[in-house]
């Protein structure tokens, strides 16, 4: 194995991002940041790599043929390598999550538990796999706001919901660019079931939904943050829209919409950081 596999194979700036995401969860939640919450980002950094790893350990057939570029199917990285640097990825972040709170290290020890069953499990369950996903990702919101307790954990709810709408129809187009790879290793996704075209016609449902609960935070920031939202709003339902005809996975990948898709998310991420600094209060 070789360091620079080790390092890739936990897609580092996925996993930072992750972290960010959490911290900013904070800041809305509170308004401020405090030394403690550093701790957030290092949880979420540490558990998100180990789960991009676990994912690879999995995945090393399917990578194969749809990712073959990737640390496990390159030789960069053995599965056995791979299956060990997780669990040690896993350890690290639920003992860091130990000086935070009882609500933030449950919710380090489930999400930990559900990155397993996703990856060993629920990818190739139809629709609940992406559910997973898009749950996991929304609860870093979630993570975030514990930090200040049951009432920042809720005070984040709407912000987890437009991320869960919006990831899920990301996850969705991913599924239906990697039908190929899928039907060789006998997994079910939802495009295997229902089709591409339909699938894709799903995925924009959610980002519709996803446009629609952005609305909400505007009784928090006014219309600054609408002014911002409202940008983030044109770039998801145009990368939705760019799929929404694809009857193949070469057209969903030629459409590049999952890109766009991610685009979207990380531009609302710094619209929610720009309004929880400058709007609240």
């Amino acid at each position: 194995m070789s360091c620079a596999g080790l390092f890739r194979i936990t897609r580092p700036a996925n996993a930072l991002v992750a972290g960010l995401a959490a911290l900013v969860a904070y800041l809305i939640a509170t308004g401020t940041l405090v030394p403690a919450a550093l701790f957030l980002l290092v949880i979420v950094a540490l558990i998100t790599a180990a789960g991009n790893v676990i994912n690879d350990y999995y995945d090393a057939d399917i990578d194969a043929i749809n990712r073959p570029d990737r640390p496990v199917p390159a030789g960069l990285v053995t599965r056995g390598g791979a299956r060990s640097y997780a669990v040690v990825l896993f350890l690290a972040g639920i003992l860091v999550s130990l000086f935070t709170n009882p609500l933030c290290i449950a919710i380090a020890i489930v999400n930990s538990l559900i990155l397993v069953w996703y990856a060993a499990r629920l990818k190739s369950t139809p629709f609940f796999g992406n559910l997973a996903v898009a749950y996991l990702s929304a609860s870093i919101f979630l993570f975030g706001g514990a930090l200040a307790g049951i009432n920042g954990l809720f005070h984040m709810i709407p912000v987890a919901a437009i991320t869960l709408l919006a990831m899920l129809a990301r996850e969705l187009l991913k599924d239906a660019e990697d039908v190929e790879g899928d039907l060789a290793c006998g997994a079910q996704t939802l495009p295997i079931r229902i089709g591409v075209h339909a699938t894709a016609r799903l995925a924009f449902l959610f980002a519709v939904l996803a446009v629609i609960a952005s609305f909400v935070p505007y009784s928090w920031w006014g219309i600054g943050y609408l002014a911002g939202i409202l940008v983030v709003d044109c770039i998801i339902l145009a990368a939705a829209l760019r799929a929404l005809g694809c009857t193949t996975p070469a057209c969903v990948k030629a459409s590049g919409s999952t890109t766009l898709l991610k685009v979207g998310m990380f531009a609302s991420l710094i619209v929610f950081t720009v309004s929880a600094v400058f709007l609240s209060g």
